[in-house]
């Protein structure tokens, strides 16, 4: 099977930590070419990964022909405009999370991409873990009965105010970090969107980031509540309470690669663990981008998915502005 041909945008610690391991082991992608505006760094990083071709600017290596595809994990506020100038030079997008600051650059993004023979892609990972796609079928089939709450908790502590994730220009924050999966799977879940959201944000006096942040989903008989901080101990979990029972995904989001995954079921049946083989989610992600690409097909998480996830993000934001519901 021939490989989609990656070039990576930026040495970023989040590409050397989780994605090149997954790249050099995927059986459709391979990574050809990095790039930084350090070229000793994109060098240095190239020879540790052994990748071909080590570039001292973005705009060189989406001038390389060999290239069909680009992966973008720089910082939140550099996004759109590196989507757009990788849709420019012919490239299929792979783009970290959240794609863009706002739902209406989303929109925009939306707009830039229509009629273009490319294909664009927000890098939600968790998607692609099989506990997530047994969460998906358990919900086709009732498996807990109606879906009555959903309760997230995801925190992590880091008080550096020269990390980008702290930086409020960047995007940091933690409602662009990390809310964006605990409002994603509550989306996955219900498989639909919510008609209105609460927000309680708590921000920083240091970096002006939201570092405490709380909302509400409503999707009309069900309610999705979440909490997600930036200097709290870190945690996550994610529980769905129903009329007939209940589900837990154990380590939601960060799932390590080298151990079982875990979702845990209680029903009239009784309580079972179910386990998966040990999975690396971002391999995952990056074989439905491939075959999105080799075979011509929608990618998995739409633009308009994306879209919408901001879109809640943004009134989030609002109702901790006016305290009062927003409409989605």
């Amino acid at each position: 099977m021939t490989k989609v041909k990656i070039g990576v945008l930026g040495v970023s610690g989040h590409l050397l930590t989780r994605m090149m391991l997954p790249f050099t082991q995927s059986k459709s992608v391979e990574v050809i070419a990095v790039a930084s505006r350090n070229l000793e760094k994109a060098e240095k990083a190239a020879k540790e990964w052994d990748i071909p071709k080590a570039y001292g600017s973005y705009e060189a290596i989406l001038e390389d022909p060999e290239i069909e595809a680009i992966y973008i994990p720089l910082p939140n506020h550099m996004h759109l405009e590196w989507v757009k100038k990788s849709i420019d030079a012919g490239k299929h997008v792979l783009c970290e999370k959240p794609l863009t600051l706002t739902a209406e650059e989303t929109k925009t993004l939306m707009t830039y991409a229509k009629g273009k023979d490319v294909k664009v892609m927000e890098a939600f990972m968790y998607r692609f873990h099989p506990k997530w796609q047994m969460v998906r079928e358990l919900m086709k089939v009732s498996g807990i009965g109606e879906v009555h709450a959903i309760h997230t908790i995801f925190t992590y502590n880091n008080n550096d105010p020269k990390n980008i994730r702290n930086i409020k220009e960047y995007g940091g924050g933690s409602l662009m970090d990390i809310g964006c999966y605990a409002i994603s799977s509550a989306r996955w879940i219900m498989n639909k969107e919510p008609q209105k959201v609460m927000g309680m944000i708590h921000y920083s006096d240091a970096t002006g980031t939201d570092v405490l942040s709380s909302g509400m989903l409503d999707f009309g008989k069900a309610r999705a509540l979440f909490t997600v901080g930036t200097g709290s101990y870190p945690a996550q979990e994610v529980k769905v309470y129903g009329s007939n029972g209940t589900l837990e995904v154990v380590i939601p989001f960060n799932d390590p690669y080298d151990i079982s995954a875990q979702v845990k079921v209680v029903n009239a049946l009784g309580e079972r663990v179910v386990e998966f083989t040990p999975t690396n989610q971002y391999g995952e992600l990056f074989e439905n981008f491939a075959k999105a690409i080799t075979e011509d097909t929608e990618v998995p998480v739409s633009l308009q998915d994306s879209y919408m996830n901001m879109r809640i993000i943004d009134q989030l934001f609002e109702s901790g502005r006016t305290g009062q519901w927003e409409t989605i």
